[in-house]
């Protein structure tokens, strides 16, 4: 399943490990880590590098399929650890590309309960990547224009009373996820019989809908005002932006949301797998994941509920209410490649029929 990037703020750019190629390869005393933005930040880095004397390069990726593209142009060996969305762990590790890891070595018991999911991490009894940031995909939206008991209701979006008011951010799996919830599906087990019903519930949300964006637009569109929901956002399009715009909140509906989970995994054809374990051991720190949370590249739930978060930081967050958001969100389907592109084709087909 591919996956886009889920909550880039406004206005970053991807970096890329610069001169990367044979001398790179042979270089020691580094760590080669394919990476989402968020792992990027020096504050986050340099306590690493520091304790272990070691320099961490990374590639930015924006998906499963963009880490697996760099795999196939590279040597084995090249890659030491992968940040990854949890529901791609089962595909990955049944390729051969990930290294068992001994769930002893991480603080599993610290883990928010229902986000450590052996269902997307472990594979015929072995772990082979370890949850460490999560967030959601149900709705964002302008508390100055509409309060959250409005949007208790799951149904809320596809009313005519908020036509011409939404943003859908573009992404069809959670998307189509969320929709199926709204139908009192499960969108963890979505089968062809689900997508009559499905193209017809896209369909009422397209029309009610003034725009269908990427991460960019919708976020300026909800925060310039143009609209006052996004479909699909979370903590991670309005928690960056709280200090410029508090009236930007997110929440999960009775019914449900999406719950995005990215995982940590060590490469098995790595060349330093100790140390690879290592700065996943690291990440998984109450300390570091403080600094993961609440990345200058988007924000989101650390796995670890010992991070050391302000208070101030858990209220934007919305920290108490991560309980009852973890037990009614599920998360992205696990889609064969079949059905991914059956996804992908409705998707296209209902979005670009307005």
């Amino acid at each position: 399943m591919t996956r886009y990037r889920i909550g880039l703020p406004l206005l970053v750019a991807c970096t890329f490990l610069s001169g990367w190629g044979a001398s790179a390869r042979a270089e020691t005393g580094a760590l080669n880590v394919l990476t989402w933005c968020d792992h990027e930040d020096p504050a986050l880095l340099e306590p690493f590098e520091k304790a272990h004397n070691v320099k961490v390069h990374y590639k930015d990726i924006d998906s499963t399929g963009a880490a697996l593209a760099v795999i196939q142009q590279s040597h084995p060996g090249d890659w030491d650890v992968l940040v990854l969305d949890e529901t791609d762990t089962g595909r990955l590790a049944d390729m051969g590309l990930l290294s068992a890891l001994d769930p002893a070595d991480f603080p599993m018991a610290d883990l928010f309960e229902g986000v450590s999911s052996p269902a997307l991490n472990v594979v015929k009894g072995k772990m082979y990547s370890v949850p460490e940031k999560f967030g959601y995909n149900a709705v964002a939206y302008d508390s100055a224009h509409i309060k959250a008991q409005a949007l208790a209701d799951i149904q809320v979006p596809w009313s005519a009373e908020y036509k011409d008011r939404i943003a859908i951010y573009d992404y069809y799996v959670p998307i189509i996820a969320y929709a199926a919830q709204a139908l009192g599906k499960d969108p963890e087990h979505l089968t062809d019989a689900d997508l009559p019903a499905l193209r017809d519930k896209l369909a009422a949300l397209r029309h009610n809908a003034a725009l269908v964006g990427d991460i960019t637009t919708t976020q300026q569109a909800l925060a310039t005002g143009q609209v006052d929901i996004l479909v699909g956002g979370g903590e991670w399009v309005t928690a960056g932006m709280h200090k410029d715009r508090p009236d930007l909140a997110y929440l999960v509906p009775k019914q449900g949301g999406i719950r995005w989970q990215q995982g940590i995994a060590v490469f098995a054809s790595s060349g330093h797998k100790d140390l690879a374990t290592a700065f996943a051991k690291y990440i998984l720190t109450p300390e570091a994941q403080a600094k993961l949370a609440t990345s200058s590249c988007y924000w989101g739930m650390p796995a670890n509920r010992k991070a050391v978060l302000s208070e101030a930081d858990k209220t934007i967050l919305q920290w108490a209410q991560q309980p009852a958001y973890i037990a009614r969100t599920a998360t992205y389907p696990q889609l064969t490649s079949a059905f991914d592109k059956t996804l992908q084709k409705l998707w296209t087909e209902v979005m670009q029929n307005e």
